[in-house]
This record gives structure tokens, C-alpha cells and sequence, in this order.
């Protein structure tokens, strides 16, 4: 009888709660903890604001949090709530990708294709594939494989996870690093461009839906006419009318690609990937970047640690996510280490470079969202890719660092 009445008085108290107030609740937990965490504990050095605000959300997880205190985590992210913050979510990263669509400079890449096209491609190419071998491994295991997945997209899914490199987090690290507007951060910004591409044009074939073809073939032809139509558009209308226009245009094509059946992350990428940096002007672009960094996508790293799962066992998760990383790490090592070979470069530079490009963090989180969604991977698999992210991204800085103090003529040189 004392524990019913004790039930009860706690179902009366939640209901005097109301969802706005248990919203704000999250909304206080997910901007005041690992802000806390970040300054208090000092952790720049190896893990910037937003890797901790990553690992914050997987801590406030079912997986941590709901495990160790079910009864708060049911009540602070009960389904409104969850479904309040997924919106936020949604619309965060779909600014996120597009900001990073923009800020694609191809123009460099071409003008040094031989070079950016042997190094981007070795890159991308040499973990895609110790990635796909690990995956490969794991298809005869339940548990890891989505429902809806076919073999050759989970294998490819988790190679091309394997391979990506986070523009954004990549430009955020070579800032901190003052190696940003030197000729290797801009060197490594090519070759970054050209992976981002090929990230999310594997997406789209890991998405192409046979039986809706005929839809997205539709999609691309409309997105084609509606593109030459966009882009005549905004170089006629003044500045300030362009972020609106940009707006309205990633709203419609992220919905045309979600209504197609390619989800609106390749729509929101392929929105910024027509329009040109040189349209906008950059500091109101970094500004704009940065706020949406600081704003919004801490609830987008919130929603995501809310799908981590451990069901498989805990065990068995970190083990997945250890061979992933080997695979992942490398694989850029060694792809960039051939790349350094063919073009003859420095002794070194191929290790500089690889390392620069393990960050992974929210491009790979991105993309592994998606996949997820698609359930074209388990929610196991998606907490092991999530480890494998944030650990490959706080590796990059630590051992970047003294490297390019040994190396200062590396920085300047324009090859």
C-alpha cells in the first residue's frame, strides 16, 4: 500500500509539471553540462566544446543515464519533449550540412585536380575499404545489421563511416591550430571538399530506392531546372535578401529530397553544394557557422546520444567501435602515406595530413543518423560508429600538435 500511494503521489507531481517546463528542464541540462564539463575541466586541448557537448549527449543516453536513473530519464525526456527537441534537431543539422555545402571550394580542387584527386581519393578510398572489411565480419552476427538494410549497404555504410572526414570540425581544429589560411590547411581543405562530395554521393546510393526510381529521378531533374533558376536568381537580388532566399531554398529542397526517398540531409548538402561561398560575405558566414554551432546543434549532439543502445552488450559495443577505429585511423594513415609517395612529398607529411583528417565527428555522426533512420543500421552499431567518431576526432589535435612544431616548413609550402 506505501509504495502504491508513494506511485501515485509521484504520478500526481509529474503531472503538475507541464511539458514546457520539463523542455526547459533538457533544454537547461544540455547547454549547462558540458559547458561546465568543457571549461571547468580544461579539456580544449583534446576535446573542444563540441566533442564534449558529443559526449555529453551519449552520457545523457539511455544507454548512461537511463540506465543509471530510469525514472529521471524517463521524465525529463519523455516523448514531447524528445519530440520538441528532434524538431530543433532536425532543422540545426539541416543548417549545418548546408553551411558546409556552401563553403565547398571546388574551383581550388580542379585547378589542382592531379594532385587533389590522387590525395582525396587515397583518403577516402584506402579506410572505405578496411572499413567495409570490418563490416563484412560482422554481417553473419546478429544484432548489427538494420532490418531494412541489404548486405551491400550495410558494407558500404560502414566503409564510407570508416572514411569521412568532418569539414566543419576540420576547419574549427585548423583555426585553433593557426594553420587555417596556410597553404596546408588550404591544401587540406581541397582534398576534405572532394571527400565531402563523395560522402554524400554514396549516401544517395545507399538510399536509391528501386521501387521509387521514377521519383527521385524526378527530384534530380526538378532540382536541375530549379537550380539554374536559384542560382540566376540570387546573384540579381541584394546581399541581405540572399539568406533568406537560401533559406526558403534549403527548406524546399530538403523536403523534395525527403519526399523522393534520398531523406533531407542529401537534400539540405546538395542545397549549399549549388550555391557559392562568393555570394555571401565570409565573416557573416563564420558568424553564422559559429552561432549555429553555439545555438542549436547542441540538442542535435542531445537527440543523437538519445539513440545510443548497448543491448548487444556494452562489451561487445566498444569492441566493434575498437576494430572501427583501427580501420578508420588506418586507414587514413596508410591511403595518405601512398598519396605522399606518388606526389613525392616531404617525409611526414602524408602522417600530418592523415591525422588532420581523422576528424569525424558530426559529418560521420550526421551520416550515421541517417543510415540509422533508414534502418540500414541497428541502434548497437550506431552507438559503436558514435565511440569510433568522437575518438578519432580527439586523437587529431594531441598528436597534430607536436608534429607541426617539428615541421613549420610544411605549413608554408603551396604544393
Amino acid at each position: 500500500m506505501a509504495d502504491s500511494r508513494a506511485s501515485t503521489k509521484t504520478a500526481s507531481a509529474d503531472l503538475r509539471v507541464s511539458t514546457s517546463e520539463i523542455f526547459l528542464i533538457a533544454m537547461l541540462i544540455i547547454f549547462s553540462l558540458p559547458y561546465l564539463v568543457w571549461r571547468l575541466g580544461r579539456t580544449e586541448y583534446f576535446a573542444p566544446l563540441v566533442v564534449v557537448q558529443i559526449i555529453t549527449g551519449i552520457a545523457l543516453g539511455p544507454g548512461v543515464l537511463g540506465a543509471i536513473f530510469p525514472d529521471y530519464y524517463k521524465f525529463v525526456f519523455n516523448g514531447p519533449v524528445i519530440q520538441s527537441l528532434s524538431a530543433i534537431a532536425q532543422w540545426a543539422v539541416m543548417m549545418f550540412v548546408w553551411i558546409a555545402g556552401i563553403e565547398l571550394d571546388l574551383r581550388k580542387a580542379w585547378e589542382h585536380r592531379r594532385e587533389s584527386g590522387i590525395t582525396a581519393g587515397l583518403a577516402l578510398g584506402v579506410p572505405l575499404v578496411f572499413g567495409a572489411i570490418a563490416a563484412v565480419v560482422l554481417l553473419p552476427f546478429p544484432g548489427w545489421t538494420g532490418p531494412n538494410a541489404k548486405s551491400w549497404q550495410f558494407v558500404l555504410g560502414i566503409g564510407m563511416s570508416c572514411a569521412v572526414t568532418a569539414l566543419p570540425i576540420l576547419i574549427l581544429f585548423m583555426e585553433k591550430l593557426e594553420i587555417l589560411r596556410q597553404p596546408i590547411g588550404q591544401r587540406i581543405l581541397r582534398y576534405a571538399s572532394l571527400d565531402d562530395i563523395a560522402i554524400w554521393g554514396v549516401l544517395a546510393l545507399i538510399l536509391m530506392d528501386w521501387e521509387r526510381v521514377g521519383k527521385q529521378a524526378g527530384f534530380l531533374a526538378a532540382f536541375a531546372v530549379a537550380t539554374v533558376a536559384f542560382r540566376w536568381l540570387m546573384i540579381r537580388v541584394p546581399e541581405r535578401d540572399r539568406w533568406y532566399a537560401g533559406l526558403i531554398w534549403l527548406a524546399a529542397c530538403g523536403l523534395g529530397a525527403d519526399w523522393a526517398g534520398l531523406h533531407y540531409m542529401v537534400g539540405a548538402f546538395v542545397a549549399g553544394a549549388v550555391m557559392d561561398a562568393e555570394w555571401f560575405d565570409q565573416q557573416q558566414m563564420d558568424w553564422l557557422r559559429h552561432n549555429v554551432l553555439l545555438v542549436v546543434m547542441p540538442v542535435f549532439f542531445l537527440s543523437t546520444g538519445l539513440r545510443t543502445d548497448w543491448q548487444v552488450g556494452g562489451a561487445a559495443v566498444f569492441l566493434v567501435a575498437g576494430v572501427l577505429l583501427v580501420a578508420s585511423v588506418a586507414g587514413k594513415l596508410i591511403g595518405l602515406r601512398l598519396a605522399g609517395r606518388i606526389l613525392k612529398w616531404q617525409q611526414g607529411e602524408g602522417s600530418l595530413m592523415g591525422w588532420l583528417l581523422q576528424t569525424k565527428a558530426l559529418i560521420m555522426i550526421i551520416f550515421a543518423n541517417v543510415l540509422l533512420d533508414k534502418k540500414i543500421i541497428t541502434n548497437e552499431t550506431f552507438t559503436a560508429l558514435l565511440i569510433m567518431a568522437v575518438a578519432s576526432t580527439m586523437l587529431t589535435v594531441p598528436v597534430v600538435t607536436p608534429k607541426l612544431r617539428r615541421m613549420k616548413d610544411i605549413v608554408f609550402r603551396s604544393r
